[in-house]
């Protein structure tokens, strides 16, 4: 299997939680997936002004930009799931709670532009990352929040979970 063969992950390769992001993908190919996705997402982004990103729809909700944030947080932590998996390194992998993520981030204080900017370089290295594995690294599976889940199912979680977050902020923000 070439990374331009690369398929859905079976439903035994993840928890079924995941099941609704990996349903958003659409490629045959999940590297292309990403980088429209990402592409996607900057046509969205390009039309919000500060003010706007700084936006929270209700009171204890993220503002417009630590949504994105928090998309380039989880893509960071997914990331590095896959690259141990990859790499044959399969500690129990923690879970991570992303409001605390949030709560101790710096997102309030940086420009929306900063934080968009941080997205593409995180989308960059993972592009990279995942472009350049080989076949039998795909299906390599290892344990995170005492889940099993596999490489392939990690990216097809990280295109997922963005379009989630992207049709929350068309929903709920661009009112």
């Amino acid at each position: 299997m070439s990374t331009a063969t690369v398929m859905k992950p079976a439903e035994n390769e993840y928890a079924p939680y995941y099941g609704k992001y990996i349903a958003l993908v659409t490629e045959e190919n999940v590297i292309e997936d990403l980088e429209n996705s990402l592409q996607d997402t900057l046509e969205l982004l390009g039309g919000i002004t500060e003010e706007k990103a700084n936006f929270a729809y209700a009171p204890e909700k993220w503002s417009i930009k630590e949504v994105i944030g928090h998309i380039g947080d989880t893509e960071r932590v997914f990331a590095y799931r896959a690259l141990c998996f990859s790499r044959n390194y399969e500690p129990n992998i923690a879970g991570f709670n992303e409001n605390d993520f949030i709560e101790n981030s710096n997102f309030k204080n940086l420009s929306f532009k900063d934080v968009v900017a941080e997205l593409v370089a995180i989308r960059q290295a993972t592009i990279a990352l995942f472009k350049n594995m080989s076949a039998e690294a795909w299906t390599r599976t290892g344990t995170a929040n005492d889940n099993e889940v596999s490489v392939r199912a990690l990216a097809n979680i990280l295109v997922g979970h963005e379009r989630h977050h992207i049709g929350v902020i068309k929903e709920r923000y661009m009112v």
